[in-house]
């Protein structure tokens, strides 16, 4: 069916429509385009400009077919429509005749499919965010499992210094991190709807665009019509986000594969996740990981791709910009699988301990400490560079390890070393020295772990069911705050003030219902306390609770503070997560603030807990 005949003699080439046509692959937008069209037709009866029993018949006809769809997928492909709008319309046409004509008052295929397309990275947006988090807690895994397990590590491939295998695999998570970060940035940025900005100029339907974006799921309507119809900056920001993502796969790919290769040793792949060679019987080739570093090239070539076909476009729409979809889809797509891949290779993923530790010691990589050692003695850091040199010239002529020379030859090149150089230039002692924030040291690493243990429950929990707490949400959190202040659990308070400190509050949502919620409160010290946590009855046993007090730990964390407490009749809970008793005398703000006025005072059956952030 064509949408667009009427002024048209001839019927279109069939070459042309084989070029122009693209329902071959804007096909996955079927689920988007349905959904999309539901909310018209609502919107339409609520203009009146069709009747209840049009919007009925119609809400119907696309709620069977969206579930024709979801049996079968790639159903549209077996018609010759142009593309999915036509194929929607078509099929409505098919099952419910003239009413079905009436769908498309006062919208265009324009608006239309650039809401689909938004719909359909909103999605994909959430589903990356779970890749990306799955992908950490493999990493973290292997981090924990490594964390002590000495390893070469290196800069421009030569040896420089020891590291654990545990550090750099941190080293992976952060960077994981950050693109979970941009992902949620980029949630943010196209959470716009432009649906009913017509062709460019708007609709002459009195919509109300902004309930018809709310019903969508949308945070607000686009406010120009020009730019919602032509602006493709949120599929760029996925791609860069894409892009950015396979770059850090590529990168630790190429480390793994280093790592696994004859020349190195130190890590070692299962037999699940390697081939051999056709010819060769003894290969055993990090395939998994030399796809993760090929694929990223035809990733960054998409991103390119769409710069350039936007680059030169005219306001408004243009056909050109039917070119946005088939890389971008293949991009997501392919991120989206090597996460999982990813995901799936790391438990097979081992560290030779033994092979690696003596690796990690060659190379004079304990010349750093050597330095450092002189330095201590008062030896300008300058001086005592050049002096560390020339003594791993000295090993390398007489070709032994630093440590393996003697005192006495040491001494003719630097006076002030002692016999406790030896100590210094213990494998052990450069490692152990490193603890600072952000170092190799053991103790560092396991404190790398824990803040990022930290920051994946939270970012769990923000990307299942928990949010910042929105103006809307006063009602829903008065009446749990309510619920609970009956049952003796919390401390009741009135709706002006949960609105004014509605920022320091989180809900739990279970299908979009707010169904819990909890604070965080900063007093003037710096110390924090999570108050008013409460979930209604039908919402318990489902770890929302959890997710609420993890969402809150991270929020005082990004506010740099370091110590969080709770006081509660529920000790236990707090105790699985880590929580840690403390005495109630510690806490002179909050006895000052809500203990004063609480009816229990005099007979207190709370227990006071503390969670350390540093």
């Amino acid at each position: 069916m064509s949408l667009w005949g009427g002024r048209f003699s001839q019927a279109s080439a069939d070459e042309f429509k084989q070029f122009n046509d693209s329902l071959r692959f804007d096909y996955v937008l079927a689920p988007f385009d349905i959904q999309a069209s539901r909310a018209w037709a609502e919107a339409l009866l609520s203009a009146e400009l069709i009747s209840s029993a049009e919007q009925q018949q119609l809400d119907q006809a696309l709620a069977e077919l969206a579930q024709a769809v979801t049996v079968d997928p790639q159903l549209p492909l077996l018609s010759q429509a142009e593309d999915i709008h036509s194929w929607v319309e078509g099929e409505l046409i098919k099952r419910i005749g003239d009413t079905a004509k009436k769908l498309h008052t006062g919208r265009s295929r324009n608006d239309l499919v650039a809401t689909d397309l938004r719909l359909l990275c909103k999605q994909f947006t959430q589903q990356l965010i779970r890749e990306n988090l799955a992908a950490v807690q493999a990493l973290l895994e292997f981090a924990k499992r490594y964390q002590t397990s000495l390893l070469p590590g290196y800069t421009h491939l030569q040896r420089a210094q020891p590291i654990v295998a545990g550090h750099w695999a941190m080293a992976y998570v952060q960077m994981l991190q950050r693109d979970v970060s941009r992902l949620r940035d980029a949630g943010k940025r196209m959470d716009v709807c432009p649906l009913g900005s017509g062709a460019l100029a708007g609709t002459t339907a009195a919509i109300d665009r902004q309930a018809l974006a709310h019903e969508l799921g949308f945070r607000q309507a686009c406010e120009n019509s020009l730019d919602g119809v032509s602006d493709r900056d949120f599929a760029l920001d996925l791609l860069h986000i894409a892009s950015t993502g396979m770059m850090h796969l590529s990168r630790l790919a190429e480390d793994v594969i280093f790592y696994c290769s004859g020349e190195s040793g130190c890590f070692a792949m299962s037999d699940r996740i390697s081939s051999g060679s056709s010819l060769m019987p003894q290969k055993k080739n990090p395939d998994l990981f030399e796809l993760l570093r090929g694929k990223t090239g035809r990733v960054l070539g998409h991103l390119q791709a769409l710069f350039i076909t936007l680059k030169g476009l005219p306001l408004a729409y243009n056909k050109d910009m039917q070119e946005d979809k088939e890389g971008l889809f293949d991009a997501l797509q392919t991120y989206q699988h090597c996460l999982a891949m990813l995901t799936f290779a790391l438990p097979e993923l081992s560290v030779n301990q033994d092979h690696a530790a003596q690796q990690a010691l060659l190379g004079y990589s304990n010349a750093t400490e050597l330095a450092d050692y002189m330095v201590a003695q008062g030896i300008p850091f300058r001086d005592a560079h050049h002096l560390t040199g020339s003594l791993v010239l000295l090993a390398q002529q007489a070709g032994v390890a630093l440590e393996q020379l003697d005192l006495a030859a040491m001494q003719q090149v630097c006076p002030q070393l002692q016999a406790d150089v030896y100590q210094v230039l213990d494998s052990q002692y450069g490692l152990h020295k490193r603890q600072a924030l952000g170092g190799t040291g053991p103790s560092a690493v396991k404190l790398a772990i824990k803040h990022a243990e930290d920051w994946l429950h939270a970012a769990e929990a923000a990307s299942k069911h928990v949010r910042q707490a929105r103006l809307a949400d006063a009602d829903k959190i008065c009446e749990l705050i309510a619920y609970w202040a009956e049952q003796g659990e919390n401390l009741p308070r009135d709706k002006a003030d949960v609105l004014q400190a509605i920022q320091s509050f989180a809900v739990a949502e279970i299908n979009d219902e707010v169904v819990g919620c909890a604070a965080l409160y900063v007093y003037t010290t710096g110390l924090a306390e999570i108050r008013s946590l409460g979930l209604f009855p039908q919402a318990q046993g489902k770890g929302l609770g959890a997710e609420l007090v993890a969402w809150l730990l991270w929020k005082a964390r990004e506010l740099g503070i370091k110590r969080t407490i709770v006081l509660t009749r529920v000790p236990e809970f707090f105790g699985k997560l880590n929580f840690k008793l403390t005495v109630k005398d510690a806490l002179p703000e909050k006895v000052m603030k809500d203990c004063d006025i609480c009816p229990r005072k005099e007979n207190c059956d709370e227990t006071a807990l503390e969670y350390l952030l540093k």
